[in-house]
C-alpha cells in the first residue's frame, strides 16, 4: 500500500482541502452541529477507507442525504437521530452479509454517466457565486441586478489566481517536471490564498469577510474538544420513527454508495473492481461508529473520489491519510484553516465539476445513439433539477423502457415470399431468448397472416422459449385451420407439418427457460 506514497500523499492533501469544507457545508445544510460533519469525514477516511476494498473511493458525509437528515433531526432531535444512524449502519452490515452489493451492477452505464455529469453540473454551478464572493443565500433573495453589487473584487482576484494556478499546474507544469506531480496544484492555490488573505487584511478595500473563509470550530482546550462529541439516546429505540429513519438511511446510503462505487470504478484508469459486499460492510461499520460518537451518515462520495483520482491517488492509502489530516487539522491548526478563502476551494471544485461534465462526454453519448443518450440526458436533468435519487430513478425507468422496446422489436426475423398462386409464404425465425415481453410482437404478426398463407416457424436458434409464447402458438394452431393457414415448424430435429400442439414439441425449450 505504501509503494505509491509519492502519489497518494499529495492526493490526500488535495482531497483533504476539498473534503473539509464539504464536511462543514453538509452539516450546515443538514441542520446538524458542524462538528458532526467533521466526525463523519474522519471516520469515512480512516475507518471506512481502511475496511473498504476500493482503491480510490473516498467516503464521508453525503450531500444526497442532507434533505433526509435535516427532516429527521427536526422530527426526532439530534441524539435520537444518532440512534437511527447506528441502526442504518447495522442494516448495511446485514445487507453486506446477505451479499446485496450486486444491486449496483443492475444500473445501466448510461445512467451512471448521467449521474456523474449531473453531479458535475451541480458542483460547477454552486461554486459560481462563491468565486465572486456572493453569499449563496443572496442568489435567491436578490434580483440579478442587485447581485452584481454584491460581488467582492478581492474574492474575484483570489478566484482568478487560484484558477490560473490550477490550470497552469494541470495543463503545463505537470508535463514539465516530476516535482510538479509531487506538489499538488490545489495545495499551492491554498497557500497562495492564505498569503493573499493575510496581505488583504492590511489593504483598504481588499478585506475578505468571515463568511468568505473556512469556518472550523476552534476548541479552547482538550475538554472543549471532547465536548463537541454527541452520543445517541438509546432510549429512543422504542420509537418506530427512529427505526423508519434508520431503514431509510440504510437504503439510500447503500444505493448512493453502490452507484458511486460503479462510477468510480469506471473512472479508474487501472479498471480495478471494488468488492461491493465488502463495501457495504465497511460503510455499515463506519455509520455505526459515526452514530455512536455524534457523526452524520456516511457514504462513498463521487466528489471526493473523483478529486482523489484527478489528483493522482493510486491506492486506499490516500483516503486513509485524508481522514488523519482532517483529524490532525481540527486539533492542531483550526485557526490556520480558518484563513483559507472559500473561493480557493470553490475554484478546485469548479475544475472537478467541469471534468465530470465535459462537453466531450455529451458529444460521445449523442454519437452512441438514442438508446444510450436518452437515459443519459434524462438522468442528468433529473439530478440537476430534482435530486440524485429521482434522477437515477428516471434514468433507470427510461433505460428499462428502452430495453422493453428493443426486446419487442428483436423477438423475431420475418421474411415474406409470394407463391405462384398469389398466396404468401411467411418465414418467421425466432430469436434465442423469447419471453413474455415478446408476446405482443409475435401475436401481432400471427394475427396479420392472411388466409391461404403458409407460416414457416423456425426455432432452431431458440434456446429459451417462455410458456406464454407456447400458449399463443397453441391457440394459433387451432385458429390457423379456420383461416386455411398452413404451418410448418422447423426444429433442430426436423420439420413438422401443421402441428396440433406446440407445447409438446417444444417442451424442452420451455424446461430450459424454467430452469
Amino acid at each position: 500500500m505504501f509503494k505509491n506514497l509519492k502519489n497518494d500523499l499529495p492526493a490526500s492533501l488535495v482531497v483533504f482541502f476539498v473534503a473539509l469544507p464539504l464536511c462543514l457545508g453538509i452539516a450546515l445544510a443538514s441542520g446538524a452541529p458542524l462538528f458532526s460533519g467533521v466526525i463523519a469525514g474522519i471516520i469515512g477516511g480512516i475507518v471506512v477507507g481502511g475496511l473498504s476494498g476500493s482503491s480510490i473511493g473516498v467516503s464521508g458525509p453525503a450531500a444526497g442525504l442532507a434533505v433526509i437528515v435535516f427532516a429527521a433531526i427536526a422530527n426526532l432531535g439530534f441524539e435520537n437521530f444518532l440512534v437511527a444512524v447506528v441502526i442504518g449502519g447495522a442494516l448495511q452490515i446485514l445487507l453486506g452479509i446477505l451479499r446485496a452489493g450486486v444491486i449496483g451492477y443492475y444500473f445501466p452505464s448510461s445512467v451512471i454517466k448521467g449521474m456523474l455529469a449531473g453531479i458535475g453540473i451541480i458542483i460547477f454551478v454552486k461554486q459560481i457565486p462563491l468565486v465572486f464572493g456572493i453569499d449563496s443565500s443572496a442568489v435567491s433573495a436578490e434580483g440579478l441586478g442587485e447581485l452584481f453589487s454584491l460581488i467582492n473584487p478581492s474574492v474575484v482576484i483570489i478566484s482568478v489566481l487560484s484558477l490560473g494556478i490550477l490550470l497552469l499546474w494541470d495543463k503545463v507544469l505537470v508535463k514539465k517536471h516530476d516535482i510538479f506531480k509531487v506538489i499538488p496544484g490545489p495545495l499551492v492555490a491554498v497557500v497562495v490564498g492564505v498569503v493573499y488573505f493575510l496581505f488583504s487584511q492590511s489593504v483598504s478595500g481588499l478585506q475578505i469577510s468571515g463568511n468568505q473563509l473556512v469556518n472550523v470550530p476552534v476548541p479552547e482546550d482538550f475538554n472543549s474538544f471532547i465536548g463537541q462529541f454527541s452520543f445517541p439516546n438509546f432510549a429512543a429505540l422504542s420509537n418506530p420513527e427512529v427505526w423508519i429513519t434508520g431503514f431509510t438511511i440504510a437504503v439510500v446510503a447503500s444505493l448512493e454508495t453502490l452507484l458511486c462505487v460503479e462510477a468510480t470504478d469506471k473512472l479508474d484508469p487501472e479498471k480495478r473492481i471494488t468488492p461491493t459486499n465488502r463495501e457495504l460492510l465497511a460503510q455499515g461499520a463506519g455509520n455505526m461508529l459515526s452514530g455512536f460518537i455524534g457523526g452524520l451518515p456516511i457514504t462513498q462520495v463521487i466528489v471526493r473520489s473523483s478529486t482523489n483520482l484527478h489528483a493522482g491517488g493510486k491506492t486506499k492509502l490516500s483516503p486513509i491519510l485524508h481522514g488523519f489530516l482532517i483529524l490532525i487539522s481540527v486539533i492542531l491548526i483550526p485557526t490556520f484553516l480558518n484563513m483559507i478563502p472559500i473561493a480557493v476551494l470553490a475554484s478546485v471544485l469548479l475544475i472537478v465539476g467541469y471534468k465530470l461534465a465535459k462537453p466531450e462526454l455529451f458529444k460521445r453519448m449523442i454519437s452512441l445513439g438514442a438508446s444510450q443518450f436518452v437515459p443519459f440526458i434524462i438522468t442528468v436533468l433529473g439530478v440537476v433539477f430534482a435530486d440524485l435519487l429521482i434522477g437515477i430513478g428516471l434514468g433507470l425507468a427510461v433505460g428499462i423502457i428502452t430495453i422493453l422496446i428493443n426486446s419487442y422489436q428483436n423477438s423475431h426475423f420475418l421474411q415474406v415470399e409470394q407463391k405462384d398462386n398469389g398466396g404468401q409464404v411467411v418465414k418467421m425465425t425466432l430469436a434465442e431468448e423469447i419471453s413474455f415481453l415478446n408476446k405482443g410482437a409475435i401475436l401481432n404478426e400471427l394475427n396479420r397472416l392472411p388466409e391461404q398463407a403458409v407460416l414457416e416457424l423456425d426455432v432452431r436458434k431458440t434456446v429459451r422459449l417462455n410458456y406464454d409464447i407456447l400458449e399463443i402458438l397453441d391457440d394459433f394452431a387451432y385458429t390457423s385451420k379456420q383461416k386455411n393457414i398452413g404451418v410448418r415448424l422447423i426444429t433442430a430435429q426436423g420439420i413438422v407439418e401443421n402441428p396440433n400442439n406446440f407445447s409438446t414439441l417444444l417442451s424442452s425449450k420451455t424446461k430450459k427457460e424454467v430452469a
